[in-house]
């Protein structure tokens, strides 16, 4: 691995980079945090694809390509003489050491409890960010609108548990998800479209505070069933074109021999 010193060196010589390419390329020119904000988010779920499939050499690449971002949108605020990238660290710094009062002693008192687990870091994070200049106002109120359903969801629970509001064991939330199952079943009985979607609602969230309270992660999870389905409806897909088949042609008991096949290869590491 590179010293601190080699890394800092490579950290230069990127923004050096991004100096230059800003000046001279066309397209680097013309961009704007407008423009940027759509690239971003594409490179940021590349990223997580690379992560989901543990592919470092991806990681590492997509990883540069965020960082790419971060950087390009710190130039072009230094340009309207906003802030630079030593604020964008700075203020980072000065985050991370008021948080950490474990780690970093504080120069007076921040009253929370003394963190010696990952559990109370995260109670006593929650709290210092109600406190800090120009943090958040209300628990709730540092989830971005704008994150996936599944993570938005986690991320609130989490932020409530952070402040006591949380069931005692996880059995609690557990009898919560089996009332919300029934709840739903009775409104699909009733055929109330609206009333039954609002109940999915309840216990696909119950069902993601079932995962979080046991130590699971519902995203990661629901996209490695994702990326496990794709595997084997690829496969029922490539066996219906090896007989000269529409997948349309097949029965679906044809389909489900043929994704037997596929989880009994999954099965042997094939």
């Amino acid at each position: 691995m590179s010293t601190r010193e080699e890394q800092m060196a490579a950290f230069g010589r990127f923004l050096d980079v991004l100096d230059e390419l800003r000046e001279k390329c066309p397209w680097d020119r013309k961009q704007t945090n407008e423009s940027l904000r759509p690239n971003t988010i594409e490179e940021v779920y590349e990223l997580c694809d690379a992560l989901i499939k543990e592919d470092d050499i991806n990681i590492c690449k997509e990883l540069g390509d965020v960082l790419l971002h971060v950087a390009f949108y710190a130039k072009i605020a230094s340009e309207k003489g906003a802030f630079d990238m030593k604020d964008v660290c700075d203020r980072l710094c000065e985050k991370l050491i008021f948080r950490h009062p474990h780690v970093f002693p504080p120069r007076e008192e921040v009253g929370v409890s003394t963190a010696t687990t990952a559990t109370q870091v995260s109670e006593n994070w929650e709290q210092l960010k109600l406190r800090e200049k120009g943090g958040n106002k209300r628990v709730l109120s540092g989830v971005p609108s704008g994150l996936p359903s599944i993570v938005k969801a986690y991320r609130i629970q989490e932020k409530a548990r952070n402040v006591g509001f949380e069931w005692d064991d996880a059995a609690g939330a557990w009898e919560k998800l089996l009332e919300e199952t029934q709840e739903l079943k009775a409104e699909l009985d009733r055929g109330d479209h609206d009333l039954a979607e609002a109940e999915l609602g309840d216990l696909l969230f119950a069902c993601i505070n079932v995962a979080r309270m046991n130590g699971l992660s519902p995203d990661n999870a629901l996209e490695r069933t994702n990326q496990k389905f794709i595997r084997r409806f690829n496969y029922v897909e490539e066996g219906a074109i090896a007989q000269g088949r529409n997948l349309k042609e097949m029965t679906l008991e044809e389909m489900d021999a043929l994704w037997d096949e596929a989880k009994r290869m999954e099965r042997r590491g094939l």
